[in-house]
């Protein structure tokens, strides 16, 4: 079995299942054209599991399917992120900080984007008395 992602006629992600290629071409779900593999595994270029990477990233509900490219590539978050040709995946113009927190276990700031002055705004968080 594999996961499959089916791209409508502007070559979005509408769904992604799970199935053997045999069920795909049968045209049980449609036009088997419209099914391109995508790997669970597969994120920014890298497998997860040192395997072979299928199409930059695995596919999710909108986004996009570049046929030049063969990758898939998620939905842009902000205008200002400009897309890593290496990984399809969109970064900021402005690297996050180097004191923020990377995961919540982290020590260090917590950051946001902010589109309005395109860069990173730092989050403060209060104790209710």
């Amino acid at each position: 079995m594999a996961h499959f992602a089916q791209i409508n006629e502007t070559n979005i992600v509408a769904q992604v299942i799970v199935a053997d290629q045999e069920v795909i071409n049968t045209g049980l779900f449609g036009d088997p054209a419209s099914w391109i593999q995508t790997s669970y595994n597969t994120y920014g270029g890298m497998h997860k599991l040192g395997g072979t990477p299928l199409r930059k990233n695995f596919a999710g509900i909108g986004y996009t399917y570049d046929r030049e490219r063969d990758a898939f590539i998620p939905p842009k978050p902000y205008n200002s992120w400009v897309m890593d040709e290496d990984t399809c995946l969109w970064n900021p113009p402005i690297p996050y900080p180097a004191d923020g927190k990377r995961s919540p276990t982290d020590e260090g700031k917590a950051y946001k984007w902010n589109e309005s002055i395109v860069g990173w705004e730092e989050l403060i968080f209060t104790t209710p008395e």
